[in-house]
């Protein structure tokens, strides 16, 4: 029988609301399912596990898809990226924008060299930082647009790239990067934010010992694991994502705060007993749920986005970031 860990079937079953819902075509929802699984019987068994129909499952001895070259512009990679493609947030801030500095860097991170976008107020003395990671669809110019924005409020935002030893989001197939981001393993991720921590503490503009973290979907959880595992963050905020194992919840020292999407039951249904394992602790922490909104309502560039609520959702973490980082 398939087991499926955690963020694959995290990710498979997301993949699977955005097919039912007519957001995903079959063939792409294949295709993705594959790419995660390594094989197009596992991918079969994984379909089925998250409710797809026997007729709606590839053969066993169907080929394995054949990657494709990134429909991504390689400039949307780096610091040249401009404004972003389908951007509706009045929030939004283009490539280039006055008082800001922009650049792609590179820091050692097990025993290799990754990389990330880096944008900061161009001048003024040093700022706290935030580390961003991005959504399973990996660095896109909507989580630079994000880093800009941490920026423009005054932050040092370092948005990794956690594909970097794949060559880099824009170098590989779309429907091929979940798939990438779940072998290389959650500890892989979260020992390269822990990289970019010690990156961040060694910039002369960083305010040394004020840096705090956040993520989307995918990154969300990868947010909250941090969170357990890197305890000179001084705050973070998670949207959607996974909860931690539940043991590992004594461990935070962060200001965590959670956003929640009310129609999103995947992940805020299991909201109740992650509040529970907070509570029990001294950790400062709000888990907040935003009404009539679905998971993703955040990103501007998707169709679950609501502007409304979105705004709530960052003004309510600047203002966390604003009283622990």
């Amino acid at each position: 029988m398939t087991q499926l860990g955690k963020f694959e079937k995290y990710l498979i079953e997301e993949f699977f609301d955005d097919y039912r819902a007519g957001a995903m075509t079959q063939h792409t929802f294949t295709r993705r399912v594959a790419f995660i699984m390594g094989s197009m019987g596992a991918a079969s068994a994984a379909m089925l596990l998250v409710g797809c129909t026997p007729d709606e499952v590839p053969r066993a001895t169907d080929p394995m898809p054949t990657p494709t070259l990134s429909s991504v512009s390689p400039a949307s990679g780096s610091a040249s990226a401009g404004t972003v493609p389908g951007a509706k947030s009045p929030l939004s801030i283009p490539e280039g924008a006055a008082g800001l500095t922009t650049a792609t860097v590179r820091f050692p991170s097990g025993g290799t060299e990754i990389s990330g976008y880096l944008a900061r107020p161009e001048n003024g003395p040093p700022r706290p930082a935030v580390l961003v990671c991005h959504e399973n669809r990996g660095l896109t110019a909507h989580i630079q647009d994000v880093a800009r924005r941490f920026a423009k409020a005054g932050y040092a935002a370092l948005a990794l790239d956690l594909l970097s030893r794949e060559g880099g989001t824009a170098s590989l197939d779309p429907d091929a990067v979940p798939g990438a981001l779940t072998q290389a393993g959650a500890a892989r991720h979260v020992a390269d934010f822990a990289a970019g921590f010690d990156y961040l503490q060694a910039q002369d503009f960083v305010d040394h010992g004020r840096i705090a973290m956040t993520g989307f979907c995918f990154g969300g959880g990868i947010t909250w694991l941090a969170a357990t595992a890197l305890p000179g963050l001084n705050a973070t905020s998670a949207f959607y994502g996974p909860a931690p194992d539940l043991d590992k919840v004594p461990a935070i020292k962060a200001a965590v705060f959670g956003v929640y999407a009310e129609l999103d039951q995947r992940i805020t249904g299991a909201m109740p007993a992650f509040k529970d394992a907070l509570d029990a602790t001294d950790v400062r922490h709000e888990l907040k749920v935003y009404p009539g909104v679905d998971h993703a309502f955040h990103n501007d560039t998707g169709e679950r986005y609501n502007q409304e609520q979105a705004t709530a959702a960052w003004n309510d973490t600047l203002a966390w970031f604003g009283k622990y980082v």
